[in-house]
């Protein structure tokens, strides 16, 4: 593709359908943690360079790493609670040790994967993203107030009004529009929900004027890496839950492109996504995985030229390195942030429920592990203390709703399905035949 202008345009197409999802997050993780608005701006800044640098890693294939195919990377909802977790009980430090942890393990590991996958059949992947969207419908719901440091303000008629009125019109996107305007609805509603917030007085715009318009990267900006046994469980978890929501995308891309995906492709499609987690850790950003509704741009627009993916990926680079613009997505407050959040973590937990509709739940057994699954993972959030007497190495495995769930899951169906013995084909006819003679 060598028209520049056409190049542009088709790229800047892939940076707005992601754009909301990519700063959603950090937007999330900041005020759930308590950072200030000028780290919140630095924490986005730097999303956006990483996913930039993550996109290209992936799109360039070579002997190594790179599936070469039209994919942009992102972070993933998935890692949202975790990392909220994890940066409320040990600090941001752990949050990015775990992250390098896990990037190295999904880098190393790569051509196993195929193998490893067998344990997340989707009765367990689905399991802890219903597990994991459940779990942050409390932060959008505070958000949805006017947030934690609300006060007597919460709850406020203007909150619920700025929060409902963005939850609407995203609804309302989503329902009469079509296309790519439907696509970055999210991105609509936070805009329209910030533009009336101004409106009303609710909006701050001096963090913008005092942002700088260039900075330069810093490693570990947030502190140096801490590297917690929990925490790495957690985050190793979610990179593996991440790469099975991966390889669906790069085979649903493979048909779209007319090109068949070989293990080896997937290899270094994994391997790609492990260094994009190293550099999300070393930069103080977030793990990366396919962003699904650029998939889906892909497939509307009919181009799948890795140039307009290249294009995408340097304009997301540019991005991060002028604060001004992180800086005008902090000024978005917080009930605008908790309406659309309501959609985007609703979407997380309907993502699980749809990986649990290709399981088969006339089995008895299937629901038995869903069941205890997330009873036992959202029974942890609820009440975290629950196995607080264990004893420390124990504690480990079980302080975390998710990591628990997970747990479980694995186990259940290591046990329910994977240990069945598998019957001689002359003893399931005998066993046909005394059925039908009783």
């Amino acid at each position: 593709m060598r028209n520049p202008f056409k190049l542009f345009s088709l790229g800047l197409q892939h940076v707005l359908a992601m754009y909301a999802g990519a700063v959603v997050v950090p937007l999330i993780v900041a005020s759930s943690i308590g950072l200030t608005g000028e780290q919140t701006a630095y924490l986005i800044a730097i999303d956006l360079l990483t996913c930039g640098l993550a996109t290209l890693l992936q799109v360039w294939k070579n002997k190594f790493f790179g599936i070469g195919l039209p994919v942009v990377l992102g972070c993933t909802f998935t890692a949202v609670g975790p990392m909220i977790s994890i940066g409320s009980k040990f600090g941001m430090g752990a949050i990015y040790g775990a992250i390098i942890v896990s990037g190295i393990l999904i880098f190393l590991f790569a051509p196993l994967f195929g193998r490893i996958i067998r344990f997340f059949p989707p009765v367990v992947t689905g399991s802890v993203v219903t597990i994991i969207g459940i779990s942050l419908i409390p932060v959008a719901i505070t958000d949805m107030g006017g947030g934690s440091s609300a006060g007597e303000a919460f709850g406020d008629l203007s909150n619920l009004g700025l929060a409902f009125g963005v939850l609407v019109l995203i609804l309302l996107l989503n329902r009469f529009a079509t296309g790519f305007l439907r696509s970055i609805s999210v991105l609509i509603g936070l805009v329209a929900g910030t533009i009336a917030a101004w409106f009303m007085g609710k909006v701050d715009f001096s963090s913008v004027a005092d942002a700088s318009w260039f900075h330069f990267v810093k490693p570990f900006y947030f502190g140096t890496p801490e590297f917690h046994p929990s925490a790495i469980i957690i985050m190793t978890l979610v990179a593996i839950v991440s790469v099975v929501e991966s390889t669906g995308v790069f085979i649903a891309l493979g048909k779209i492109c007319d090109k068949e995906i070989t293990p080896a492709d997937l290899t270094k499609g994994y391997r790609a996504e492990g260094l994009a987690s190293i550099l999300g850790g070393i930069f103080n950003a977030f793990p990366y995985t396919t962003f699904s509704q650029n998939v889906g741009l892909v497939q509307m627009t009919k181009v799948k030229s890795r140039d307009v993916i290249v294009m995408a990926g340097s304009l997301l680079v540019l991005l991060g390195l002028l604060p001004k613009v992180a800086a005008a997505t902090t000024v978005i407050p917080s009930p605008v942030l908790g309406g659309a959040m309501i959609a985007l973590f609703g979407m997380v937990m309907s993502s699980g429920i749809r990986m649990l509709s290709d399981v088969d739940l006339s089995n008895h057994e299937n629901l038995l592990i869903i069941a205890i699954s997330v009873g036992i993972g959202m029974g942890v959030s609820v009440n975290p203390e629950l196995f607080g007497k264990l004893p420390e190495n124990l504690q480990v495995l079980a302080d975390s709703g998710i990591v628990a769930g997970s747990i479980t899951a694995v186990l259940l169906n290591i046990l329910f399905n994977m240990t069945r013995r598998k019957k001689n084909p002359l003893d399931a006819s005998r066993e046909k035949t005394n059925t039908e003679v009783a």
